[in-house]
């Protein structure tokens, strides 16, 4: 339930600089990962990798998997945004494209993801992350369509199912881009039409999804 009061515009300096922090911890564990596997894998060298002690990186994250958290929720939290900014009467194909435009930070990140992405296919631990940020954004999710449905029922029946497609929908979204061939814009493409496309792919599968939602 959100707050009322609550602050706007950009964070305070040391949220910022937390978040940035558990970034980097997210990427320096991708990193490891993906060269040398989950299990080979120590919290200390995440953390050495990091620049940070083992005892900060256990402030951050419960396990080592858990470190590439906010990676996998990055696009999730822009997609609940975009469902919280989305104003009656307006097509949510405007709305996406707004944030596709405010989405630069996503972009850059995005080989860095689908790397994360392909290994939750064969690392139990990193799916259990992956599947876990879903579970958590379906409720944020539901409670953003009752909010712009104007009865703020979070458990209605029409309302949840509508939140399970479009959550459904941007993790296979994510997922099937992921184990596209050359996925990562590594050819001629490069990262930055690998990020396009990749929001080109969400876009489709969140209209698709939405289809109903009026």
């Amino acid at each position: 339930m959100e707050r009322t009061g609550r602050r706007t515009g950009r964070p305070p300096l040391t949220e910022r600089r937390k978040a940035a922090t558990r970034v980097d911890i997210a990427r320096a564990a991708v990193r490891l990962f993906t060269t040398r596997g989950v299990a080979a894998t120590s919290a200390d060298e995440i953390a050495a990798a990091a620049g940070i002690s083992v005892r900060t990186l256990w402030r951050y994250f419960p396990t080592k998997e858990s470190c590439v958290r906010p990676l996998l929720t990055a696009g999730i939290d822009l997609t609940a945004l975009a469902l919280r900014n989305w104003p009656p009467g307006t097509a949510l194909a405007t709305v996406l494209d707004d944030l596709a435009a405010a989405a630069g930070d996503i972009v850059a990140e995005v080989p860095t993801l689908l790397a994360l992405v392909r290994l939750t296919r064969t690392e139990p631990g990193l799916r259990a992350v992956w599947l876990r940020a879903h579970d958590d954004a379906e409720p944020v999710f539901a409670t953003a369509l009752a909010e712009r449905a104007g009865h703020g029922d979070a458990n209605d029946l029409h309302i949840r199912l509508h939140a399970a497609m479009i959550n459904a929908a941007l993790r296979v979204a994510v997922e099937h881009h992921a184990n596209e061939p050359d996925p990562a814009g590594k050819g001629t493409a490069g990262k930055g039409t690998a990020g396009k496309d990749i929001v080109a792919t969400v876009r489709t599968a969140l209209l698709t999804a939405a289809v109903g939602l009026n």
